[in-house]
């Protein structure tokens, strides 16, 4: 079959999903921006953007097994139907406490804990109905890529916009559009058709069960080499988002608009990579791809960490960007396409923990960057992201390795095949 960059908006589910997702990720992102612009601005303080980024990422990290076994054992279409109401509801509590004016920093990191609670059922649920809405799982690949297009894409539009409401209407104005933005979401998955949910039976007991999925991804050594890469990269590296806001306040001297900015180009980064992603043929060799982007990161952090003309620092912040989609998303990737389907939630939840190392990261970042300054923060950041992929790189390129081996046999066979031909 030919897959093409846009293969998977042929099923109706998926067309759907991608719809109602892309617009209200777009609100999600705006939300995320204007959170983080509040706490800075009330406190000045880079060690409090870290506390920000734990406050909504720990609680995701820590109930997001219990999130994978729920997506296992019960019908994840009305585990995300749920999530995504209780996520409105935490949207529209932010909006009226912003609105009235009447809020304060635990306020809003306490909904920040909430919302990431909700995160730890909603991801584990999302991620794998996608299966269920592509027909043909050679598609799957593209569909996954083209899901990360839609975050990276609602990545680089969300906080621009956000940039600009929050200049010309305040934050409260972006965290009411995020909660009507789940309008969109709702909606699309209230049209959907999708296969009847067979219930899981299974009398385990939820540690048993936990179990299961550490042994599972640990006997599967393709799913724990990627994920621990990926729990590498998570703490020592990708928390470079958590410092962009002192970039755009001390270095380059503005406002929320500024921050916008920096927030859009590394969005764009990612959606261009996103493209990249799907545009791969069939059998792409995904882990040397993560090792090639994990490089590309490295570099563009490097050069924008000491950049202080700020159209050159939005070309690198462009260039992590790119480096930084293929983390998550091919990480995502080669978990769902190696993952049996009645352990794909648990395999997902994981891989969450994982990701979830990202505000471990990001509380230590913080706390780093007042000692030795946001720059050579993120100049050490570039540097360990090089060396992750140094340490990493024989696992990466070894699928690659080898099959040069096996075109190299073949050919050695076909020209064995042709000399006795000729010999006969």
């Amino acid at each position: 079959m030919n897959i093409t960059t846009f293969s998977a908006f042929k099923n109706y589910n998926y067309r759907l999903y991608f719809g109602g997702q892309f617009l209200s990720l777009i609100g999600t992102w705006m939300q995320k921006t204007a959170v983080v612009w509040v706490v800075y601005t009330m406190t000045q303080s880079a060690y409090m953007l870290g506390v920000t980024a734990l406050a909504t990422q720990l609680p995701m990290t820590i109930f997001s097994l219990f999130g994978g076994i729920a997506s296992d054992r019960f019908d994840r279409f009305k585990v995300l139907l749920t999530t995504q109401v209780l996520s409105m509801i935490q949207a529209v509590l932010l909006a009226v406490l912003t609105l009235t004016g009447h809020y304060k920093v635990w306020e809003i990191l306490t909904l920040s804990v909430i919302l990431g609670t909700i995160n730890a059922f909603d991801i584990p649920a999302r991620q794998p109905l996608v299966h269920e809405m592509i027909t043909d799982k050679e598609e799957l690949p593209n569909a996954l890529a083209l899901n990360s297009s839609m975050n990276n894409l609602a990545r680089s539009l969300g906080p621009a916009l956000s940039g600009i409401v929050l200049a010309k209407f305040g934050a409260g104005a972006c965290f009411l559009v995020n909660a009507v933005s789940f309008v969109a979401v709702l909606t699309s998955l209230l049209l959907m058709k999708l296969p009847k949910h067979i219930p899981s039976k299974t009398n385990k007991k939820v540690v048993l069960e936990l179990a299961e999925g550490f042994i599972y991804i640990k006997n599967t050594p393709i799913l724990s080499n990627v994920m621990l890469m990926l729990a590498f990269t998570c703490l020592l590296v990708l928390p470079y988002s958590t410092l962009l806001p002192v970039f755009a306040k001390v270095t380059f001297k503005g406002d929320a608009a500024t921050y916008g900015w920096l927030n859009s180009c590394v969005g764009l980064g990612a959606v261009l990579g996103a493209v990249f992603l799907a545009s791969l043929k069939k059998g792409a060799d995904l882990k040397f791809i993560l090792l090639i982007n994990t490089v590309v990161l490295g570099v563009g952090l490097i050069l924008f960490s000491h950049t202080a003309y700020f159209p050159l620092a939005l070309l690198f912040a462009v260039m992590a960007g790119f480096g930084t989609m293929s983390q998550s998303t091919i990480a995502n990737t080669i978990a769902q396409i190696n993952s049996d389907k009645k352990m794909r939630g648990r395999v997902i939840s994981i891989l969450l923990l994982a990701i979830g190392l990202l505000p471990v990261g990001s509380y230590f970042i913080g706390g780093i960057s007042q000692r030795i300054g946001a720059p050579n923060t993120l100049l050490a950041e570039g540097i360990l992201a090089l060396a992750v992929a140094g340490i990493f790189a024989k696992f990466l390129s070894s699928e690659r390795l080898d099959k040069r081996k096996l075109e190299r046999l073949r050919q050695a066979d076909n020209d064995a095949e042709e000399i006795l031909i000729e010999n006969t």
